[in-house]
């Protein structure tokens, strides 16, 4: 499922870039919010795939949205709980 993720984020990336928007090499952008939330955009570093926190958002995502849609990796959480599991893993 990693390899699959990182396959996807780096091809995600090098399509934003191609459309103009500032995604680091080594980083991906995932969309999130919870359930009639507004998604906010967030660059990540790609080390964050391999964190077993994240991998437990990748299986939600996976459960409820797939990996095949157009608008990016999308995680079904609320905001402020994923700044606060990404600010422990920085």
């Amino acid at each position: 499922m990693i390899k699959q993720m990182v396959k996807r984020c780096s091809s995600l990336g090098r399509k934003q870039q191609q459309q103009g928007e500032d995604v680091p090499k080594g980083h991906f952008v995932v969309y999130v919010g919870g359930v009639g939330e507004k998604r906010s955009r967030y660059i990540l570093p790609i080390s964050f795939l391999s964190t077993p926190q994240f991998q437990i958002l990748l299986h939600q995502a996976e459960e409820e949205f797939g990996f095949d849609h157009q608008m990016g990796l999308t995680i079904p959480c609320q905001q402020h709980v994923f700044e606060s599991l990404t600010s422990m893993l920085r």
